[in-house]
């Protein structure tokens, strides 16, 4: 019983579905750690960056491609469909402006360790996540001032959030890479970044636990529109880089590149921006993320 207890809490997948059930369960609770998201996604991201190298950037003709495929297929393909259907289907403001965030965000750095599981192109999730990561810096602020034009948001709070969420913790990502401490953050990190994120979806499911039990018509929209945006880019990807014969692991992780964004910090942004509803998408997000990658690992032992 312990031993099952044990491989529980330490599968990233248990971990997650763990915290959706808290949320719905317990989600009271929430509002204690709404206050310390910030800290739970500073310490969050800058766990997960140090599975980011940089050594590949030292050769400029190894990462000017990936990087920019990294910008394309996760900002602007992933843009152009996500915001036309949450414009359409979204029922209120604020639930709109929660996937203009999810827009906003960089990519989920889960990517990286799931290329190497589904022999992706390892090289190219690390460039095409960095690149991406880097424009988001950029973009992110640009993303939410343009869509959310009847709400005033500084533009310089916007880049000072970015730099606080993405600039600095890849700077402190790289202090815990030098080999003396690294050999204490590498067996630890896995941890830190699953139950960070934990945290997070924890409080957006539980501030909008009310919503998951008495309005699943509004669950019902933003699933449909997650599903679309997700399971299915993902896949069509697959069948149009199939058809111009894209070598099969590039193929493999452009497909991530273009689906999967980093649900812990769009729940933080959502919150801190526009308020707890449009927290909501970003709390689906975690989910359908977790069933896409779920899926895309049950695939591969299936053709193995």
């Amino acid at each position: 019983m312990i031993n099952l207890l044990k491989r529980i809490f330490l599968n990233r997948n248990s971990i997650l579905v763990f915290a959706v059930i808290i949320g719905l369960i317990a989600g009271n609770k929430a509002s204690i750690l709404k206050d310390y998201t910030f800290a739970a996604l500073a310490v969050t991201m800058t766990f997960s960056m140090t599975g980011i190298g940089l050594e590949y950037l030292k050769n400029p003709g190894n990462f000017v491609k990936p990087m920019l495929m990294g910008v394309l297929l996760n900002y602007v393909v992933f843009s152009l469909i996500l915001i036309p259907l949450a414009w359409w289907i979204m029922p209120s403001r604020d639930l709109f402006y929660g996937f203009i965030v999810i827009a906003a965000a960089p990519p989920g750095v889960a990517i990286i360790p799931f290329s190497y599981i589904l022999k992706g192109k390892i090289e190219y999730a690390i460039i095409g996540v960095t690149g991406a990561f880097i424009a988001s810096i950029i973009i992110a602020p640009l993303l939410i001032n343009i869509f959310a034009i009847n709400q005033w948001i500084n533009p310089f709070d916007l880049f000072k959030m970015m730099l606080q969420l993405v600039v600095l913790p890849m700077l402190v990502s790289r202090l815990l890479l030098y080999k003396p401490l690294f050999k204490y953050v590498e067996p630890i990190r896995g941890k830190i970044v699953d139950w960070g994120f934990a945290v997070l979806i924890f409080v957006a499911v539980g501030i909008n636990r009310q919503v998951f039990f008495t309005e699943p018509m509004i669950l019902l929209r933003i699933s449909l529109v997650l599903f679309i945006a997700i399971f299915g880019l993902g896949l069509g990807f697959e069948i149009i880089a199939k058809f111009f014969k894209v070598e099969s692991s590039i193929q493999k992780t452009q497909s991530m590149l273009i689906s999967i964004k980093s649900s812990g910090f769009s729940v933080f942004t959502a919150l801190a921006l526009f308020g707890r509803e449009a927290a909501i998408p970003s709390a689906v997000m975690a989910v359908m993320v977790l069933l896409y990658l779920i899926f895309l690992s049950l695939r591969m032992k299936k053709a193995l």
